[in-house]
């Protein structure tokens, strides 16, 4: 994926769009210089990963490790950052054993939730959403693409929010 400025001549929409969506951690730019309005069925899948960010009071930023500031992300940012740091090792190993690991990390999660520990809950939640991404992108799927397609206008049988199903 290219960067905003990298790479000789000029570049296809594709690129620019990926320049415009891609995601570096850390980095003190917005993720978007103009935020999109949400359409009917974006709000759902725009859904911000950072729980601290939105336990802290409105427009708090969380600090990254480095000292730079952590944006809000989407979920296609999410799937792509995942991507970015393990989707070659794990196509390797293949949907079968990947999906081995998710299991792993479900189980993982269970006993946390058994525990009731608070931060080692958070942790598991972030691992079993990593390997979740990690699996989709092996099967060539696009979980914001799908979420918003499924859940965009509420729940999938009654189209309702909250559900209104017996």
């Amino acid at each position: 994926m290219l960067r905003a400025g990298a790479g000789k001549g000029r570049r296809s929409r594709q690129q620019e769009l990926d320049a415009g969506r891609s995601l570096w951690l850390g980095a003190r730019v917005p993720v978007r210089a103009e935020p999109r309005p949400p359409g009917p069925r974006a709000c759902r899948a725009a859904v911000t990963l950072c729980a601290a960010q939105r336990r802290s009071a409105p427009g708090a930023r969380r600090s990254t490790r480095a000292g730079g500031i952590l944006p809000p992300m989407r979920i296609a940012d999410f799937q792509r950052r995942i991507e970015e740091i393990y989707f070659q090792r794990d196509s390797a190993r293949g949907l079968a054993g990947t999906h081995m690991w998710f299991c792993e990390e479900v189980g993982e999660l269970t006993r946390a939730l058994r525990r009731g520990e608070r931060e080692e809950l958070a942790g598991e939640f972030a691992d079993v959403l990593a390997w979740l991404s990690t699996l989709a992108s092996i099967a060539g799927i696009d979980l914001e693409e799908v979420a918003r397609a499924k859940y965009g206008v509420g729940c999938p049988r009654c189209r309702s929010t909250p559900c209104g199903c017996p």
